[in-house]
Order: structure tokens, then sequence, then C-alpha cells
């Protein structure tokens, strides 16, 4: 029971934010846990939690812009573009 309600109270926590907002918080917490649970320490937490924070604040950015997709070039590297009709 304890769960349903902490699982609810977070959800209802993020649902007035922004999409920006949304992904960033939500790639914050998968990386901590993912950094956390690969390293076995804090500081890989820590750097867990910087990257998934900028990783879902960049995807989330792309969610406000209508008609507006993520894409990645050959090389890796990050782009937002026009998608495609």
């Amino acid at each position: 029971m304890k769960k349903v309600v902490i699982l609810a109270l977070i959800g209802l926590s993020i649902a007035s934010c922004t999409p920006t907002q949304q992904g960033a918080g939500i790639g914050a917490a998968s990386g901590a846990v993912i950094g956390g649970v690969v390293t076995g320490d804090v500081r890989g937490a820590a750097v867990g939690a910087a990257i998934g924070g900028v990783s879902g604040a960049l995807i989330g950015s792309v969610a406000e812009q209508p008609g507006q997709c993520y894409y990645r070039d050959r090389y890796g590297r990050r782009y937002i573009d026009s998608c495609p009709r």
C-alpha cells in the first residue's frame, strides 16, 4: 500500500511540469538508478543522474516543439530537425 501511495505522489508531482522538466526528472532518476547499480557507489549514481537529466531535458524539449523530431547523424551527434511528412 505504501508503494502505491508513493508512486501516486510522484506521478502527481510531475503532472504539472513541462515536457522538458518531466524529461529531465525522469532521466535524472533513471540515470541515478542505473549509475548506482552499474558502479555500486554514490559517485556513479551522481554521474548517471547528471547525464540522464541532461539527456532527458534535451528529449523533453523536443516534445515542446511541434513538428520537430530528434535525430542522430552517422557520427552519433544529436540534432533536432523537421519531422518527415
